[in-house]
């Protein structure tokens, strides 16, 4: 398969699931703007989601991944079947088990996520009835990051970038039509995540069957493989999740923060995520199965070239996506958001916060590409000394940062310690012979930050004022916004078509 066009088919399935996210946020937006309940909404929905990025697409599937791959490369089909049903039956057990914690414990769980929450009693006893409802949440989509674990590594990249889809379309339909039926309203969010769950694992179970991937339920848990898995999970859970370590952390300081602070970081990460998701999800996705089957073919120089390419395209596409979001921050925001009870004011806010975040994106895409350089190794040791650096680090920052400039300090610090963990990776892996570069970088960047300031410019004498923004219709703006992305993409490619680029020169094979 080609990479590339492994790429566009899960930037495409992840782009469809973004817009609909951004349809989900808002319709929640809309119907309760930035305030008490959306506070407690999205401090609920942020643990089970955290969970599942620290263990489940972080920690296990990198963990799992190679291990897989290299079963499936050197030991067959029979054998990976039962690794697969083994550690999916233990990932049931240990699943059920964290979610029943959860439920019964979720009182200490807000009071130490959102210790500032205390201060007002509904808030806090809201957030506490959502995270009861929301925290089974774990156990379907972990079982579902398992599912796109075993469906990647087998190039069949698309049906897990899809599922994403059902979570949103079940949020949609939640605050659309289930929301008056409960008191207060804002129940009915987290019943539609639990259900978005059920529906995303629903969706894996038949394409695991066509490859005769189904897990099977097993009590016998002494498959080596299992063992090497679990050895790899605890330290990978630092390594690969240090930005949500942080996003959690910054939660806590958002709760001493002015009202609306949680819902403003909220908003602006979504629109953060868009690019992030689109290229440095895709990018992770396919380049951790090819270079796992790389590193068990022992084929040191195609690692190394594989890693290149990625951080090529990490380059060429996500450093106009960080312009792009910092210059078009308020019409992106009103264009999304500046309806019902969010107001000019919360545009405001949030426009802060993003502009924050872009500063900090090519860093949080970077650590996507260069942690799999060291996880399909199975080397666990060295990303978690970095993740641990950069986690003091950033919380440094946010001490910082959080006088001067409020919750937009928080992003900020989010942003530049993901700068700092690319750095360090990026580092490593050349200081360890993992990664060499292949040559042409200092012309490839100087061309592509050419074309970034002429897109960047254009954008900018472009928008108009903010005044506009705030005023227009929802058609106006999504129009203009339109024309405004157009031009921007059409300068940027054509100035980087005019400078030598080709799409040819990014084809590449995945390894077989």
């Amino acid at each position: 398969m080609n990479l590339l066009k492994a790429l566009a088919a899960v930037s495409s399935m992840t782009l469809l699931s973004r817009i609909l996210g951004f349809v989900r946020d808002t319709v929640i937006a809309r119907t309760f703007g930035a305030g008490l309940l959306t506070d407690a909404f999205f401090v609920a929905f942020k643990i089970p989601n955290l969970l599942r990025r620290l263990f489940a697409e972080g920690a296990f599937s990198q963990a799992f991944v190679p291990i897989l791959a290299e079963y499936k490369n050197r030991q067959g089909q029979d054998a990976t079947r039962l690794l697969v049903s083994q550690v999916g039956s233990a990932l049931t057990l240990v699943l059920v088990l964290v979610a029943l914690v959860g439920v019964l414990a979720a009182p200490w769980v807000a009071y130490v996520s959102a210790p500032g929450f205390r201060a007002d009693p509904e808030k806090f006893a809201l957030t506490v009835t959502l995270l009861r409802i929301t925290f089974p949440y774990i156990i379907f989509i972990s079982l579902v990051a398992l599912a796109a674990g075993i469906l990647n590594t087998y190039s069949r990249f698309s049906v897990p970038a899809f599922a994403p889809v059902l979570l949103n379309v079940a949020m949609i339909g939640a605050a659309l039509w289930l929301a008056p039926y409960f008191d207060p309203p804002v129940l009915a969010l987290g019943w539609g995540v639990a259900l978005g769950g059920v529906l995303q694992l629903a969706w894996m179970l038949p394409h695991l069957a066509r490859i005769g991937m189904l897990p099977s339920p097993t009590l016998r848990f002494n498959d080596p493989g299992v063992r090497r898995i679990l050895t790899l999970m605890a330290p990978a859970t630092l390594g690969v999740s240090v930005a949500q370590i942080s996003l959690l952390i910054n939660t806590i300081f958002a709760s001493f923060l002015v009202t609306g602070s949680v819902s403003w970081l909220y908003y602006a990460d979504r629109l953060m995520e868009f690019p992030a998701g689109m290229l440095g999800v895709a990018l992770g996705t396919i380049l951790l199965p090819s270079l796992a089957k790389h590193y068990a073919d022992d084929s040191p120089a195609e690692y190394s070239r594989l890693l290149d390419w990625g951080l090529r395209l990490t380059l060429l596409l996500a450093l106009p996506a960080s312009a792009a979001l910092a210059v078009l921050a308020v019409p992106l925001i009103a264009s999304l958001f500046h309806y019902g009870a969010f107001t000019a004011h919360d545009v405001s806010m949030t426009q802060q916060a993003l502009v924050a975040y872009s500063l900090g994106l090519l860093g949080l895409i970077l650590v996507k590409v260069l942690a799999p350089g060291f996880y399909a190794r199975q080397n666990i040791r060295t990303p978690v000394k970095v993740a641990l650096f950069t986690l003091a680090a950033t919380q440094l920052m946010n001490l910082a940062f959080i006088r001067p400039f409020g919750h937009a300090g928080l992003a900020l610090a989010i942003g530049l310690g993901a700068c700092l963990n690319a750095g360090l990776l990026l580092h490593l892996l050349k200081k360890h012979g993992i990664y060499q570069p292949q040559p042409g970088w200092t012309g490839y960047i100087l061309r592509v930050v050419l074309a970034v300031m002429l897109m960047a410019a254009l954008l900018f004498y472009g928008m108009g004022p903010a005044s506009w923004w705030l005023a227009a219709g929802l058609g106006e703006r999504l129009l203009r916004l339109t024309v405004l992305v157009g031009a921007g993409a059409g300068v940027y490619f054509a100035a980087l078509v005019l400078m030598g680029f080709r799409p040819r020169q990014f084809a590449r094979r995945a390894a077989e």
